[in-house]
């Protein structure tokens, strides 16, 4: 009678416990492996579950039951073309801490593996600090003057590569810069100066700014993401609370494509800027090895801390030039690799119709 009354009262239910977020925190850090379980409760071409009327996802705040965990946002705009598996779709594999590719027009997920693993993610945290600099600086001509704060902040800045290697002219305390050159140095030699005076200049000082940013995830509908610096530098003794995604990483740069400039100054392969009063001259030169080797590149972001590891995020379209895709690829020592695999297995995987 018992073993009855489990068979029929229990067993029903053994798929939701498992599936539905009972066990855990409704994230999705231990998703399987591979990309074909993720789409396994999805149609092809299906985007996933949310978003609000306006147009920006927002996952549901409930934690139970299968359709309330909400693995992912939905586009809620009508996609005029959907991504569709080919007939002859292989799966594939990045070996990588996590990684997503979702296409930007529909919000359909491509490529998933970890996506929702709550990780430290570097300098891709300045693609949130550019967002808000087209946001909250409507003349992006004016002038920026540099502090202290900002030069003494660690890692690449202008005119240094590394910590230890500098090979052009740094910036100087006073020195007067526009904030579209800022703009430029920041997402091009990915340095932390920049994102740091860029962060001073809007709200007074890089912890005010980070609130900004914590304020606009969550306008985003963002659920595995804070920031602690514009740069994406974590804080001595604070790294575990300095956190994103690979899925919000590239809901993010998804959202960054209404700001062309943005993708504009990411195809710009070098160049040199000088203070508004022409004292000085400093070198920029893009990160992105790909941009020369994949021709439909549209412009990425690198980055790369110790705890996080090497990263990338890369934009991308379709042979039609009509369709654009994020990929976002984290803590991958073979990232330029691994990232040029995924992008040519998404357009031999998928056709938009």
């Amino acid at each position: 009678m018992l073993n009855l009354l489990f068979t029929f009262l229990i067993i029903p239910f053994v798929p939701v416990f498992f599936y539905g977020g009972f066990f855990d925190d409704g994230r999705l850090n231990d998703i399987a492996q591979s990309p074909q379980s993720v789409f396994s409760s999805f149609s092809v071409g299906e985007s996933v579950l949310g978003a609000t009327s306006e147009g920006t996802s927002e996952l549901s705040s409930q934690s139970d039951g299968f359709q309330s965990c909400n693995l992912f946002p939905v586009y809620s705009g009508s996609a005029e073309y959907v991504p569709e598996r080919t007939k002859d779709y292989v799966d594939t594999k990045i070996f990588a801490g996590s990684s997503v590719a979702i296409d930007v027009e529909s919000g359909t997920i491509l490529h998933y593996d970890n996506g929702r693993k709550r990780t430290q993610v570097a300098s891709l945290t300045k693609m949130m600090t550019a967002v808000l600099v087209m946001e909250n600086i409507k003349d992006l001509n004016e002038k920026v003057k540099i502090t202290s704060e900002a030069l003494a902040v660690p890692g690449t800045i202008v005119g240094c590569p590394t910590s230890t290697f500098c090979n052009a002219n740094r910036m100087y305390r006073g020195e007067e810069v526009r904030a579209v050159d800022l703009l430029k140095v920041m997402l091009l030699n990915s340095a932390n100066d920049a994102a740091t005076a860029l962060a001073i200049h809007m709200t007074g000082s890089s912890s005010d700014f980070a609130n900004m940013m914590n304020d606009k995830a969550k306008s985003l509908g963002l659920k595995d993401t804070h920031f602690c610096t514009p740069s994406g530098l974590e804080i001595d003794g604070h790294e575990d609370e300095c956190y994103s995604s690979a899925y919000d990483l590239a809901r993010i740069a998804s959202y960054s494509l209404k700001y062309k400039q943005i993708w504009d100054i990411m195809k710009i392969p070098d160049g040199q800027f000088y203070s508004v009063d022409g004292k000085y001259m400093h070198e920029m030169k893009n990160t992105d090895m790909l941009l020369d080797q994949l021709p439909n590149c549209i412009g990425g972001k690198t980055g790369f801390t110790p705890l996080a590891g090497k990263s990338l995020m890369l934009g991308s379209t379709d042979p039609t030039g009509k369709h654009k895709v994020i990929s976002v690829i984290l803590n991958d020592e073979s990232r330029w690799d691994d990232m040029k695999k995924l992008v040519n297995w998404i357009y031999n995987n998928y056709e938009w119709r």
